[in-house]
């Protein structure tokens, strides 16, 4: 049965992004269509990781066919968190996924813009896809919460690729969740978050693990 490959992009980025267009180009090349839904949905100030499970899942193309996602950042975090409710998610290729994101994202923003965005209920944060700030209401938080990586327990195949000097979410975060996961293989890449110098040694992990 031919399986479903789904690309999701990182926070504030968008399917354009540089990562986004070379794995698809690949994909291309090899004749294997990837979907690559755009997570913003139109409305970046609404985005919340509940509203990204639900759009991707809506594209799933039927209960029987197997999927397997590549997320990257935000996207890798949401991926895990889908797999581990819909078992036709059959692998995972997590690119820098964003374990720990609240923690490394709010104490970089700093206690006083926190307070000032629960009281605004929005924060103009600079989207990278649209290469603008945009508002982001404060739901994103009080959403994410509820997603805890020790929920992700379903022994799924698993491959990490985290930069060893990742400036965003430190490699730390992949080293710590593959402890108590021996399904889950980490992957160390001389890059920072963006790993923007590996795509080929990304795309070589992905053919292996991924069998074609």
């Amino acid at each position: 049965m031919t399986t479903q490959h789904i690309y999701l992009h990182g926070f504030a980025s968008s399917p354009k992004s540089v990562k986004a267009q070379d794995i698809s180009d690949r994909f291309t090349q090899l004749q294997i269509p990837l979907t690559v839904p755009d997570l913003n949905a139109g409305d970046f100030s609404e985005l919340t990781i509940s509203r990204q499970i639900k759009q991707v899942v809506t594209t799933f193309t039927s209960d029987s066919v197997p999927v397997t996602l590549i997320g990257s950042s935000l996207g890798g975090l949401t991926a895990a968190h889908i797999a581990q409710q819909y078992l036709q998610v059959e692998r995972l290729v997590l690119l820098a996924p964003a374990f720990g994101f609240l923690s490394h994202w709010l104490t970089k923003l700093g206690e006083e813009t926190i307070q000032r965005w629960q009281q605004e209920k929005f924060l103009m944060v600079y989207h990278y896809g649209e290469k603008r700030s945009l508002p982001l209401s404060y739901n994103f938080v009080t959403d994410a919460t509820q997603y805890s990586e020790n929920q992700l327990q379903r022994p799924i195949p698993t491959l990490i690729l985290h930069g060893k000097q990742d400036e965003v979410i430190p490699i730390t975060a992949s080293q710590d969740f593959i402890q108590s996961r021996p399904w889950v293989k980490l992957t160390e890449l001389d890059s920072d978050h963006a790993l923007g110098n590996v795509t080929e040694e990304i795309w070589q992990a992905i053919q292996e693990f991924c069998l074609f």
